[in-house]
């Protein structure tokens, strides 16, 4: 338990089976990548704490399961998450395509409308993309989406992606102030100056 981090937040990984959301979990919790990993079957779980701007957040991340066979398993895992990550494999039309399909379900299942919504391009190390980066972001910025490509296999832009997210919750206090508003809780005043944390991946990314 990590006494110092200024709250605890619920984040969902979601998308069709075989986009890389399994690696995606791994690469930011572990650092490593498997090449071998195998479908995931109802839901994993692992947690991460990740210092944004001297504020300390720890990340309880789910990786749900995409295969159509296992969404009944999956609903209850919506309630009080305060993000969700979605993700499609940019050598695949069909992953993005499918993204409406993921939306609704959020739409469905998710209790808050603050909510904050990231899409992810995976797998922007192969080669063959049947996805452009102006599609992604024209579709994330359709639904007020942060956006970004990255490759979970190279580690290109996943540590961006997750601070940028964690920020992103953080600046919305209205997604977990009331689980800390009693304990005296300030952010911390770097919070005012502007960050570069994505290296050369900050022109990749979308902000809301």
């Amino acid at each position: 338990m990590d006494e110092d981090a200024l709250t605890t937040l619920k984040i969902l990984i979601i998308g069709e089976s075989g986009v890389g959301k399994s690696s995606l979990l791994l690469r930011i919790t572990d650092d490593t990548f498997d090449p071998n990993i195998s479908a995931t079957i109802g839901v994993d779980f692992k947690v991460k704490t990740i210092s944004v701007d001297g504020n300390k957040a720890k990340l309880a991340i789910w990786d749900t399961a995409g295969q159509e066979r296992f969404r009944t398993l999956t609903p209850n895992y919506y309630r009080g998450a305060h993000g969700v990550i979605l993700v499609y494999d940019v050598t695949r039309r069909d992953t993005f395509v499918k993204l409406d399909n993921w939306l609704k379900e959020l739409d469905t299942y998710c209790m808050r409308d603050d909510v904050t919504k990231m899409l992810v391009g995976n797998k922007i190390d192969k080669e063959n993309h049947e996805v452009d980066r102006n599609e992604g972001l024209k579709f994330a910025r359709k639904h007020s989406m942060l956006f970004i490509e990255v490759s979970a296999k190279t580690c290109d832009g996943v540590r961006c992606a997750f601070e940028e997210f964690v920020e992103k919750v953080i600046r919305t206090p209205g997604l977990w102030e009331t689980e800390t508003q009693n304990k005296g809780v300030r952010l911390s005043q770097s919070e005012e100056r502007p960050r570069e944390v994505c290296g050369g991946y900050c022109s990749m990314l979308y902000r809301l």
